[in-house]
């Protein structure tokens, strides 16, 4: 009898790719209508910000729409964050900005924008083959905080001549304070319509939010209604005519494929800025993941994540997409709303493209100031004033890396600061994890321990104990170590125990300065023993040849009372014998055991 056929079941590679199918499992009502709800409240903050996005980008309103619709939904499938909300972003923008700065021609800047998209997606997608999310880690957290003060900055100067009406002055190559400058002194008066707009709009946002947390009214639309409004003021008073700027037509259709115009030497113009973009979205989308699963206690695999902001970037550039990233105001409110899963973030994407075929034919009147207005509230809050003031006042480390990333971002470009700041992260860091520790023991006054200044020093007898990395970057270090060693070797000093329980990889670099450090010691008479020798050191020591070369004593790593560094000390005094000094522990008939108690 032929037995019942059995349905395939997923293969488990399938879901670990798209973790959004396996948050299916166990999915229920109560999830769905969780996930809903915020959706449904992220879209309504997600239709402005997306359209005042890619006004700061330089681009048409309806390409921060398609970003919000694509790049969201393709993020939300692979990502690994429950709650990360991809696509557009401030910081994004800004930095988008920056790079097509040179761009004056509004449809080539466009197409430059979708082939930027794609290359920034080709960058993270090669980050993530070559399984790099995890030298994040060595990126201070300082970059961000620098990078953001920096932008906010650049978003507030960029956006002010849109806020009042005022004509921009300088051309597409010129500097952000270039040109801001020349649009206060070239640029003519404030325009009173727009300027009445644009801080009609920034003071109805500011008392919406007042009321907001007057009445625990947390999830109310404020900036949608404002914006709702200020396009309905346009419309009934006419204020288009009156030299109110708005943003036009926007198209009342979903976005198409449409591959970009790959261009080489424009993509290797871009291949810089791309390249900064890429790293600035990947630490953006890291930094907000791992907030976010600080409260949720999600395990998070950050490979996963630049996986899926790699395809979110490489997919929106095939339906006309600007570059983005994960989204820290939006993923925040997302959480706030109690999003249960990635689905939250697909149904956020499709609340947004039926926004867009609905109110279309409106959004015409939506006044460029009443953006404006929402950006420069936006400025204002992406600095965290308080994260700041604390990076700015720990460390010369995190100060150094804070003022250098915000000053290069307002005086050079924001795609240079980026560079600056992780370039600084790992010269700063490098040294650091090459600070090798000595540490001196003494035999004498009871068990093994930590030398102190009043310690009598043994006359046979050194024991030294090493830790840290013991790489390349070690180099200084382990030198002036090993130099140490070999200054306290006195005429009488027969043995030298190193104890190497806490120095951890060893490269070709470090173990070249350990035997040269080995064979000097040898020549003096003097017999070295290694303890605490860990499988891995033990291997590599026999790899390299140094121990069958010297013929030293290595006494492994011991998970047992009798610890390796008893063992060596034990066989030191073995060494020399009946020799004692005049503080040898063994005066008085005591054994060698007795004598060294334990290992610290």
């Amino acid at each position: 009898m032929t037995a019942p056929a059995v349905s395939p079941q997923r293969p488990p590679w399938l879901l670990r790719v798209v973790p959004a199918f396996e948050s299916l499992r166990g999915y229920g009502a109560h999830a769905a209508r969780a996930d809903l709800v915020a959706g449904l409240t992220v879209a309504a903050v997600a239709v402005p910000q997306a359209m005042a996005y890619a006004m700061v980008a330089g681009l048409p309103p309806v390409y921060g729409l398609y970003t919000a619709i694509v790049m969201t939904a393709v993020g939300a499938l692979f990502n690994a964050s429950r709650q990360l909300v991809n696509g557009p972003t401030n910081a994004i923008s800004i930095a988008v900005l920056s790079v097509l700065a040179g761009i004056a021609e509004p449809d080539a800047r466009v197409q430059a924008a979708i082939l930027l998209a794609f290359v920034v997606g080709a960058i993270q997608l090669g980050i993530t083959l070559l399984r790099l999310g995890d030298l994040e880690r060595y990126i201070s957290h300082s970059v961000i905080v620098g990078f953001t003060a920096g932008a906010s900055a650049l978003l507030a100067l960029d956006q002010f001549k849109n806020l009042l009406g005022m004509k921009s002055v300088g051309d597409a190559h010129s500097h952000f304070l270039v040109r801001f400058v020349r649009s206060i002194t070239e640029g003519g008066g404030v325009q009173l319509e727009t300027a009445a707009v644009g801080l009609g709009t920034i003071a109805a946002v500011v008392a919406l939010r007042w009321l907001k947390r007057r009445l625990d009214l947390r999830l109310a639309p404020e900036l949608l209604l404002v914006v709702i409004a200020m396009a309905a003021l346009t419309s009934w008073l006419g204020l288009d005519a009156r030299g109110v700027a708005v943003v036009g037509e926007i198209p009342g259709r979903f976005p198409s494929f449409s591959p970009p115009a790959f261009e080489l030497g424009q993509m290797r113009e871009l291949a810089s800025g791309a390249l900064a973009i890429a790293v600035l979205g990947l630490l953006e989308a890291i930094s907000m993941s791992k907030a976010l699963a600080a409260s949720t206690h999600q395990k998070l695999d950050m490979n996963q994540q630049c996986l899926s902001e790699g395809l979110a970037n490489l997919t929106g550039s095939f339906f006309q997409c600007m570059p983005g990233s994960g989204s820290l105001t939006r993923s925040a409110i997302n959480q706030q709303a109690g999003a249960v899963t990635q689905w939250s973030g697909v149904i956020s994407a499709a609340a947004v493209a039926l926004t867009m075929l609905a109110f279309a034919p409106y959004a015409r009147f939506v006044p460029r100031a009443a953006l404006a207005g929402i950006l420069m509230l936006t400025a204002w809050n992406m600095i965290d004033w308080r994260s700041l003031s604390y990076h700015l006042r720990t460390t010369r480390f995190d100060t150094a890396i804070v003022l250098a990333t915000a000053i290069s971002a307002v005086a050079i470009s924001i795609e240079f600061c980026v560079m600056i700041g992780v370039l600084m992260s790992f010269l700063l860091t490098v040294p650091r994890v090459g600070e090798m520790l000595l540490t001196e023991f003494s035999l004498t006054d009871g068990p093994l321990h930590e030398r102190l200044p009043e310690d009598a020093p043994c006359g046979r007898i050194l024991v030294f104990g090493l830790e840290g990395e013991m790489f390349f970057g070690a180099i200084a270090a382990l030198e002036a170590h090993f130099a140490t060693i070999e200054e306290r070797i006195g005429p009488d000093v027969r043995v030298v125990v190193l104890r190497m329980k806490r120095a951890r990889n060893p490269d070709a670099v470090g173990l070249t300065l350990l035997e040269d450090f080995l064979q000097r010691v040898k020549a003096r008479g003097v017999h070295v023993l290694l303890c605490g020798v860990r499988t891995e050191m033990a291997e590599k020591l026999e790899r390299t040849g140094i121990s069958a070369q010297l013929g030293t004593r290595l006494f492994l790593e011991q998970p047992v009372r009798l610890t390796s560094t008893m063992l060596a000390v034990r066989h030191a005094y073995e060494l020399i014998g009946n020799e004692t000094c005049a503080v040898c522990p063994r005066r008085g008939g005591r054994s060698a055991g007795v004598a060294v108690q334990y290992e610290i």
